[in-house]
């Protein structure tokens, strides 16, 4: 990509959160204020708040996970959460999922200037070709991507049992839990619970929804075939 120069201030916090990834963070943030709405990645609004409102919100999340864990980061957009998650934290192995071609040439794009060790995967989570790309991760990241029941149907698969599910949410998300805590348990989820990340760094902390998989989905051919069993008479001695 073209010399870029951005025009948002840097946050004094940045430093703290990206360490030494805050150079590839500060040109993130000036590559999106130029390319970002004429790509139809952010929209003009979102400009001034590139730095509070997406990369610092993104990349505190990083408290949650562990040292060195393999993370999905599925319906990255424009790069959110997984991109400023990277910069923060080099040590853990991303691989990003997004459906729409536009969106994954810019990833390509960036991951490519920034010099960043990340696979992007072309899709939707939920689709059996993406799956079979994916071993097992730690961690399924998501940033308004969908209710959480939804979400947790195309999450919870890409984990490992006893991996996290960490949903980027906002005020509701309280109000997401009571309506679909029975869909996440029948995804394989534990019992949700709400995180705030970033608090006493960020003047706004980063609401996370934190689902841990607890059991394999099981199919529907497998229930089947589990119910004709239950039924079939036993054999007379």
């Amino acid at each position: 990509m073209e010399d870029v120069e951005g025009s948002v201030p840097v946050p004094a916090v940045a430093a703290r959160v990206f360490g030494d990834g805050l150079p590839g963070a500060e040109r993130f943030a000036a590559l999106l204020e130029r390319f970002g709405v004429e790509r139809g990645l952010i929209g003009p609004r979102e400009v001034e708040r590139l730095w509070d409102r997406h990369l610092l919100n993104s990349a505190v999340i990083g408290e949650r996970i562990p040292a060195g864990a393999t993370v999905v980061d599925i319906g990255s957009g424009a790069g959110f959460p997984g991109i400023p998650l990277a910069l923060a934290r080099p040590d853990l192995t991303l691989t990003l999922v997004e459906p729409m071609a536009r969106r994954v040439d810019w990833l390509g794009e960036v991951i490519e200037d920034l010099g960043l060790a990340i696979k992007v995967l072309r899709g939707r989570a939920e689709e059996r070709a993406v799956r079979a790309e994916l071993e097992p991760a730690d961690v399924v990241t998501s940033r308004a991507v969908a209710p959480l029941g939804r979400l947790a149907g195309w999450s919870l698969p890409l984990l490992r049992e006893g991996g996290m599910m960490l949903a980027l949410k906002g005020a509701s998300a309280q109000e997401e839990i009571a309506r679909d805590e029975a869909a996440v348990a029948r995804a394989g989820g534990g019992t949700p619970k709400v995180s705030e990340c970033g608090v006493g760094v960020l003047e706004t902390p980063t609401t996370v929804v934190i689902v841990e998989r607890i059991r394999a989905r099981k199919s529907a051919q497998e229930k089947r075939r589990r119910n004709a069993a239950a039924v079939r008479p036993k054999r007379a001695e």
